[in-house]
């Protein structure tokens, strides 16, 4: 099972907010190219996005599912990648001090994916959970610093007046 962790530092809140927009799953899923909601509300239960994936000139559409989730705490997906398969994504989100701490966990569950899988094909879907967590904290990270901005409130470690004993 390949399972990573990220600290992100802004509040579960906004992983969860990001986590259950479809139409921005692209932007933080590598390998997606563009996602858009196909059945029901997501991230409810029984919703799907499509999602494209561009291999060279290829294109392929496949489909992931929310089979799970406990609103702000944990969202479990079944991806399908045709002939590959599908796989369960779990992610978890637990609040750490003011941060929040995601937790994704990844396995195949049918298919060649499956079959195949083996020390290499770990290894692969760790450097892709490095990635997409990185992608998932810069995206919520930057909303957090744009929020904090768009209040007037000073940037984290913004030198004041006051901190440095001036009146």
């Amino acid at each position: 099972m390949a399972v990573r962790h990220r600290l992100i530092k802004v509040a579960p809140e906004v992983v969860w907010d990001l986590l259950s927009d479809p139409n921005r799953y692209a932007e933080w899923v590598v390998g997606t190219s563009s996602s858009r909601p196909v059945r029901g509300t997501w991230p409810q239960t029984g919703a799907a996005i499509r999602y494209e994936v561009h291999l060279g000139p290829v294109s392929l559409s496949n489909e992931t599912t929310v089979r799970f989730r406990d609103p702000g705490a944990r969202l479990e997906l079944e991806a399908h990648a045709g002939i590959l398969g599908t796989a369960r994504i779990a992610i978890e989100l637990r609040p750490w001090g003011e941060y929040c701490l995601v937790i994704v966990d990844e396995h195949p569950l049918q298919g060649a994916g499956g079959t195949w899988h083996n020390f290499a094909f770990e290894a692969l879907i760790h450097l892709r959970h490095r990635a997409m967590l990185g992608r998932l904290a810069r995206l919520c990270e930057d909303r957090a610093g744009d929020a904090r901005h768009a209040r007037g409130a000073a940037p984290v470690g913004a030198v004041t007046a006051e901190t440095e004993g001036g009146t």
